[in-house]
């Protein structure tokens, strides 16, 4: 019966194409409009690492100035301090951690002919890559060995490999950094967190790094910072030393634990760090430490801007505008088959079996919208990344759970308008409707 009811359906959308067209286009743009901000919100929203985002928690400390309060409370440093950094990596109190920051590197490539390119370069540990489930195309990431001895070794993104070597296999050799040599020990595969949890300071959204070298090589040669730098107070003295003993916080840091108890360890490890920097004369603020889970951090630091939530909303009221048209069309369209459906109600048909019939028609309009409605999603998408570049390259991107989601929204919409019309139409009584043939 229900391939019957499909064809009853087709039949009845051929019958009357411009009314049908008017029903598919206002569903179209309706799934249009609420799908391309729905698809920006999930990107936005999303868990970049689902099968660890609650053993991966971002440490903050509260080493800042005891004289900025935000409405009475005092708000947490997004960053840490190298001195504290460095305490906590030595210390090693958690199963894996990492501290790292942003540089801007020049590449100077092998061939006579290529000219020097500037590279954004992540300075990090080795607990990074098996950390963050980094991908591997080539080789792996360095060890703690090459972290203790300054070890001038390197991991590539896929697209600086292709772009140097051409794609090929080139652990082992060499790429030239700021006028310094470094032996490459892997190649990344595709790798982009969306949202970029580790380090949404500096850009939640930003394209991941393309170079991976270690941090202490960055220190030791005093690499410049692409990143946000915030002091509290100024350093005690001049040069890099002194920026490095000060106050000012620059380092994003997270740290691996794997279940609640190494988590509740972890935290009575910080507070006994920050109590004894206390003695020292350093943290002036209250004991106030902290550690949030991916998605914790994500929804802390607001991740889903707070206007494309409101876009959301209108886009969804949009959506509901254009059901109420269809569902005047639809009403239009079933009160006008009431000849046929009375004829059919006097012949035998049920008012349930009329329902169902209808309400497929109302589905096959719905399946037109959705698909139409994708065509005008990917359009306002295009738009978007016109609009506003690169800065948006990874939100503005349909994946396949976006498509069954418009189709499923469009089908879904399209039946909730035909309830009423469909109702009215089942309503009709076969012997007014028979007078009348």
């Amino acid at each position: 019966m229900f391939s019957y009811y499909l064809k009853l359906g087709w039949l009845s959308i051929r019958r009357n194409p411009l009314l049908s067209i008017l029903m598919v286009t206002a569903i179209a743009v309706g799934i249009g409009a609420s799908m391309t901000t729905i698809t920006v919100n999930y990107i936005m929203g999303g868990n970049p690492i689902p099968q660890k985002s609650d053993e991966l928690f971002k440490v903050q400390l509260d080493n800042w100035d005891p004289n900025d309060q935000s409405e009475g409370e005092y708000e947490l440093p997004e960053q840490m301090t190298y001195l504290d950094a460095m305490a906590l990596m030595r210390d090693r109190k958690a199963y894996r951690q990492v501290a790292s920051n942003r540089s801007g590197l020049v590449l100077e490539p092998q061939g006579a002919d290529e000219l020097p390119f500037s590279v954004d370069t992540r300075n990090t540990w080795a607990d990074f890559f098996p950390m963050f489930d980094l991908p591997f195309v080539y080789g792996s990431g360095w060890d703690d060995t090459a972290d203790r001895n300054l070890e001038r070794v390197v991991v590539l993104s896929k697209e600086i490999n292709e772009r140097v070597f051409g794609g090929e296999d080139s652990v082992g050799r060499s790429v030239r950094l700021n006028g310094m040599d470094f032996r490459v020990v892997g190649v990344l595969g595709e790798f982009q967190p969306v949202p970029k949890f580790y380090d949404v300071t500096n850009g939640a959204f930003n394209e991941a790094e393309e170079i991976y070298i270690p941090f202490n090589i960055a220190v030791e040669y005093e690499f410049s910072r692409n990143g946000n730098t915030s002091c509290w107070k100024p350093s005690d003295g001049d040069g890099f030393e002194a920026f490095l003993n000060s106050e000012c916080i620059w380092i994003q840091f997270w740290a691996e634990l794997r279940n609640a108890e190494e988590k509740q360890d972890y935290m009575a490890y910080l507070n006994a760090h920050v109590e004894q920097q206390k003695a020292l004369g350093r943290f002036p603020r209250p004991l106030n430490n902290r550690l949030s889970d991916v998605m914790e951090w994500m929804k802390d630091r607001e991740v889903v801007d707070e206007d494309a939530q409101v876009m959301l909303g209108l886009s969804l009221l949009f959506l509901v505008v254009c059901l109420l048209n269809t569902i005047g069309l639809l009403l239009a369209k079933f009160m006008g088959k009431s000849g046929d459906i009375g004829l059919r109600r006097a012949l035998g048909a049920s008012r349930s079996s009329l329902f169902i019939q209808h309400m497929i028609e109302s589905g096959l309009i719905g399946l037109g919208g959705g698909i139409l409605g994708l065509g005008l999603t990917w359009l306002g998408l295009a738009g978007i990344k016109m609009l506003f570049g690169d800065f948006v390259e990874n939100l503005a991107s349909l994946d396949w759970v976006m498509v069954l989601t418009a189709i499923g929204l469009a089908i879904f919409s399209a039946l909730l308008a035909g309830l009423y019309p469909t109702w009215r139409a089942c309503r009709i009584a076969p012997a007014s409707q028979l007078k009348t043939q």
